[in-house]
């Protein structure tokens, strides 16, 4: 029943996602091109904002518990599990103030408005899965980048979405890159719960009522430990509080 009564629902929340993305393409544009780095990025914290209520219409709310206090102006790693398409959404407006950037797939450089725009113009690398020696200086890039900047950077350890909830296995890594090229970093575990119930079905229609909660873990300094105890920290930080 709940899966008859989200299409029109969906259709409404589908529509007002695309022309907000249409929108606010343009919107990046001009504040880049005429305002410069501060503009841009406060126009992606609106999109993502607006991107993030289009839930609403499905009766899908979301949250943010924050375990720890997050100092600002150092170079920060958010390491989270994967579920979907709003991490990304939610992560860009509930940690919008340390400046998130991201380690994306490559396949979305081109072909989505506001998404290929932020990505190659906001200070994210792109890598390519399938090529693991293009992968590395991309992720030395975005480790030196959140060094000099005191900015943010999000990365999945899991690589490919949960479909249903459950962690799948987490890949070192490109972590273990940043942290060797952002020494003076913290690295915050990040939780995703419920965000795989959007996409239930499918891509359409949408899930109906699920409660996304985003759970930001105390930050662990790099400096402090090994990255083998370090990563084991992280890790179970992040699978201790998802609900599947």
């Amino acid at each position: 029943m709940k899966r008859i009564l989200s299409i029109p629902l969906s259709i409404i929340s589908i529509a007002l996602f695309i022309f907000f993305l249409c929108l606010f393409h343009l919107i990046q544009i001009i504040c880049l091109k005429l305002f410069g780095y501060e503009a841009h990025k406060r126009s992606v914290d609106l999109l993502t904002f607006f991107l993030l209520k289009t839930l609403l219409v499905n009766f899908i709310s979301s949250s943010v518990e924050f375990k720890a206090e997050i100092p600002q102006g150092k170079p920060i790693i958010f390491a989270a599990n994967h579920q979907g398409l709003f991490d990304i959404v939610g992560i860009g407006w509930f940690l919008r103030k340390y400046h998130p950037k991201y380690v994306s797939k490559i396949e979305l450089r081109k072909g989505i408005p506001s998404v290929s725009y932020n990505l190659n113009h906001g200070g994210s690398v792109l890598i390519d899965r399938k090529d693991p020696k293009q992968a590395l200086p991309a992720l030395k890039k975005m480790g030196e980048y959140i060094q000099t900047n005191n900015r943010a950077t999000v990365i999945y350890p899991e690589g490919t979405r949960s479909r249903d909830g459950k962690p799948g296995a987490f890949a070192s890594n490109g972590l273990k890159i940043l942290c060797k090229y952002a020494p003076d970093a913290l690295v915050v575990p990040v939780t995703i719960n419920n965000s795989w119930k959007v996409f239930q079905y499918g891509s359409f229609p949408l899930g109906v009522g699920a409660k996304l909660k985003f759970i930001v873990h105390k930050p662990l300094a790099v400096k402090e430990m090994d990255f083998n105890t370090l990563f084991e920290k992280v890790e179970k930080a992040i699978v201790d509080d998802i609900v599947y």
